[in-house]
């Protein structure tokens, strides 16, 4: 604990309504809805050599994650594109994170929050690999949470949304307790869906890449392009229902995000898996897509 550096006592300057403002000053009030009743949406962006990879299919994506949660975003696409530009900028990001977060504020302590003001903000600070290069080169491990991902009819599950993340944030802690790096969240149907902040790819016995359907979770943005990037190298890609007693018919396994980038998993469970040729071919692949190889 006394290696961290708190967020919130940090150098810099981040986007907030519209300008820049001292890293310091970037406060909200305690009564924020956002908070409270976790109205909150954002989003995850990495900058490689200068430039955000895939920064408006984000922003498009922040922009519906509020309309799903009933909100509009008060600025354009256009407009959140430069500042995220501007804030990585002014803080001489060349490789790192973008946190781009709008929430609704603090005029309404209350369920409803018609009449709340909707806040943005942008943060971006330097971040390596999401894990380290030791456990990407053999993999992470996975423990299977108690936790689920819940139905559509119960959550605006296709929203990135804040109040999602408490189940993720469960079970990584339940996974880190045990002594797993990350978990792995069935759905309320039981079938795979997904790990804490990463989706999911199998490689099975027919050599094929098998994914679980996002129905019940994100379709990430680095899913679909890994996914572009192995039908490009000729792999077929199966998009299915996958349930838990299938996984000791994997030959590899591994995950997507913009944090996890394509990181293997060598563990899940008691079951072991070996990082392969497949696994380390998209590694390749998505590092030259994102600029990381030239």
């Amino acid at each position: 604990m006394a290696d961290l550096i708190p967020f919130d006592d940090r150098d810099g300057l981040i986007w907030y309504n519209g300008k820049l403002v001292p890293w310091r000053e970037s406060t909200l009030h305690v009564l924020s809805h956002g908070l409270h009743y976790g109205s909150c949406v954002f989003e995850g962006e990495r900058s490689y050599n200068g430039e955000i990879f895939k920064l408006r299919e984000h922003t498009d994506r922040l922009i519906e994650s509020g309309r799903i949660l009933g909100f509009e975003i008060p600025f354009s696409a256009d407009e959140i594109d430069a500042a995220c530009i501007e804030t990585c900028k002014a803080n001489n990001i060349v490789d790192g994170y973008i946190r781009p977060v709008a929430w609704r504020g603090s005029e309404m302590m209350a369920v409803s929050a018609q009449q709340t003001k909707i806040h943005v903000a942008i943060a971006t600070w330097p971040w390596p690999s999401y894990f380290s290069p030791e456990l990407r080169e053999k993999g992470i491990s996975l423990k299977t949470s108690p936790w689920k991902r819940p139905s559509p009819e119960c959550a605006p599950v296709h929203a990135k949304a804040a109040g999602l993340y408490m189940i993720a944030t469960l079970s990584k802690h339940h996974a880190e307790a045990a002594g797993y790096t990350d978990a792995l969240l069935l759905d309320w149907r039981g079938q795979i869906s997904e790990a804490t902040g990463a989706n999911i790819f199998m490689v099975m016995g027919d050599g094929k890449l098998h994914t679980p359907i996002p129905d019940c979770f994100l379709d990430g943005i680095t899913r679909r392009t890994v996914i572009g990037l192995a039908k490009e190298r000729g792999y077929e890609v199966i998009e299915r229902v996958i349930m838990p007693d299938e996984l000791p018919k994997a030959t590899e396994i591994f995950l997507t995000g913009s944090a996890a980038e394509v990181t293997p998993v060598g563990k899940i469970d008691a079951l072991t898996f070996t990082p392969g040729d497949i696994t380390r071919t998209l590694i390749d692949d998505y590092e030259r897509a994102v600029g990381k190889i030239r």
